[in-house]
């Protein structure tokens, strides 16, 4: 089962800033504690008093776990702002979108008007063995009526999610059929992709979207990259913005392909030792010569720009967007007792020049309002409106200048484009209404699609004015007000979205990027950058 998902960072800042930013690095496997100092034991053994007395004679019975974990999350938030406590129940889920798969039933759902809907069965998956197919409405699970409740995807996941080997029986309404149809699902392991969109812009140019870094990503990297190559590719664009991180390793390996044996590409250092590590590229990588850009934005972190700074530090890829979120704290899981886990922050990492990149968090409560007070700050706007501080300065292979305390800064700026921002298209983003009338239309002119192909569509097909009047018609019946003004003077944004969205339910995932790259500003701006490239290897951006 998976979630459809979306990114639409060019469109508005509310979606820029739905991204998931406070992405987890991890980097290892348990480890041994070391034994505490004697310094530390007193203020060990108090605690344990005081969960001793709460257990023994506080006036209510079973108070004991509630307290222990809130002050174990309380010890952990005054850290810094990654560590973290993971109670048990709460452990699989969080880790299920950096393992590269999970356990259900294998299909892409949404909501429409209350009523769960197949948008499409996973390749390979269980719903796919059993016959489940797009448009069909799943009306009872285990004999337990969920339609017109109220549903929501936490809903839908408790119920279609589970261990592999079990069983779920569902009901589905289907078109043209009078009866429900009944099927037993056997759950399985499915697939999660981290790498959403690879396809060649032009004879020359390749595109690869790097979502999140999880435990597939660099097998999904390295084969997209092989394909690319073998059908002409010379110069690659590397889609990192709004990718909020992963597994380290992952990172480190996709770095490889492009830099020669001997570069570094990013060390670490903790309070310890052992945590001190140097990533060194290995033998000769997959594309150590064509010409390269990476695109980055504020909702870059953590292993995306471990990619991004040691590309730019070693002077291999010009790097395009916006500063990176700034994320260089390393956390390494620590499994308890019961299950739960504790995500500790035991190193930072360091491009190869030298920088940190993760920023301030001296003031814990508004680090999460860092990206808020950036926009309201002009930075996602304007270059000059970023001010670094000179001491931390540092210098690239070339011997460019970069900075530290904060992020990647792109050597090309690329602002957030507010012409094409509309709030209507938000409001019907946020009511599912875009994508269940690009879901209907799809189902309806199926046949003629398939007939016209893929490449036709592209060229061809145009969202009228009638279509876009048909979506603020569906709009209403949600409750959102038709704003014609703000659909006429946005109008490119909902005919490229809605046609990439009818693209996507046609054809698979695939072929939503190639379209709806055409209002990506940031990809279009690099498209023309090439030819700066040189300018790297004399050390002059």
């Amino acid at each position: 089962m998976s979630e459809q998902k979306n990114s639409k960072l060019q469109i508005s800042l509310p979606l820029v800033l739905c991204i998931g930013l406070a992405a987890g690095l991890l980097i290892g496997a348990n480890i041994n504690s070391k034994s505490v100092s004697k310094s530390d034991s007193a203020e060990i053994e108090k605690l344990r008093e005081v969960l001793s007395l709460v257990q023994n004679e506080y006036v209510d019975k079973g108070k004991t776990d509630i307290v222990v974990e809130d002050a174990i999350s309380h010890i952990l938030g005054k850290l810094d702002p990654h560590s973290a406590y993971i109670p048990a129940r709460e452990k699989i889920e969080a880790n299920e979108d950096l393992k590269g798969n999970f356990e259900g039933i294998g299909i892409e759902f949404n909501i429409f008007q209350d009523t769960l809907v197949v948008v499409a069965a996973i390749s390979g998956g269980p719903s796919e063995a059993v016959g489940l197919r797009p448009g069909d409405k799943i009306v009872k699970v285990n004999g337990k009526q969920i339609a017109n409740t109220k549903l929501t995807n936490i809903d839908v996941q408790k119920y279609l999610k589970g261990p592999k080997g079990t069983e779920v029986k569902i009901e589905v309404l289907r078109k043209r059929t009078k009866e429900p149809i009944a099927f037993t699902i056997i759950r399985d392991k499915i697939p999660q992709t981290s790498v959403e969109a690879s396809y060649m812009i032009d004879n020359e140019i390749g595109y690869i979207k790097v979502s999140r870094f999880s435990q597939t990503t660099y097998e999904e990297f390295k084969h997209s990259l092989e394909r690319l190559k073998k059908i002409g590719m010379k110069k690659l664009i590397l889609d990192l913005q709004g990718n909020p991180g992963g597994y380290m390793d992952q990172a480190i390996n996709v770095a490889d392909e492009f830099l020669p044996k001997g570069e570094k590409i990013v060390f670490t250092k903790g309070q310890e030792a052992r945590y001190n590590e140097d990533a060194i590229a290995t033998d000769k990588g997959d594309f150590e010569k064509g010409a390269l850009i990476v695109l980055v934005n504020e909702g870059s972190a953590s292993a995306a720009e471990i990619v991004s700074g040691a590309l730019q530090d070693n002077d291999r890829a010009l790097v395009v967007g916006r500063r990176s979120y700034g994320k260089g704290l390393v956390q390494r899981p620590f499994d308890l007792n019961d299950g739960s886990e504790v995500r500790l922050t035991i190193s930072r990492y360091y491009t190869p020049s030298g920088r940190s990149i993760q920023k301030p968090y001296s003031d814990l409560d508004g680090y999460d309002k860092d990206i808020i007070k950036r926009y309201k700050h002009g930075e996602f706007f304007h270059a000059d409106s970023i001010h670094f501080n000179d001491s931390l300065k540092y210098h690239t292979l070339n011997g460019r200048s970069v900075y530290g305390g904060g992020g990647i800064m792109p050597d090309y700026f690329v602002p957030l484009d507010t012409v094409h921002t509309s709030k209507y298209f938000n409001e019907l983003f946020a009511s599912n209404t875009i994508r269940e009338f690009a879901f209907n239309y799809a189902e309806e002119n199926k046949q003629q699609f398939e007939k016209m192909g893929y490449e036709n569509y592209k060229q061809k097909f145009e969202v009228t004015d009638a279509l876009l009047s048909r979506l603020a018609a569906l709009g209403q019946k949600e409750k959102v007000i038709p704003d014609y003004k703000d659909m006429r003077e946005n109008k490119d944004v909902f005919q490229i979205y809605l046609k990439a969205e009818i693209a996507r339910r046609v054809w698979g995932n695939p072929s939503f990027y190639p379209i709806f790259n055409e209002s990506n500003e940031v990809l279009q701006q690099a498209i023309k950058l090439f030819d700066r490239i040189p300018e790297l290897n004399r050390g002059k951006m």
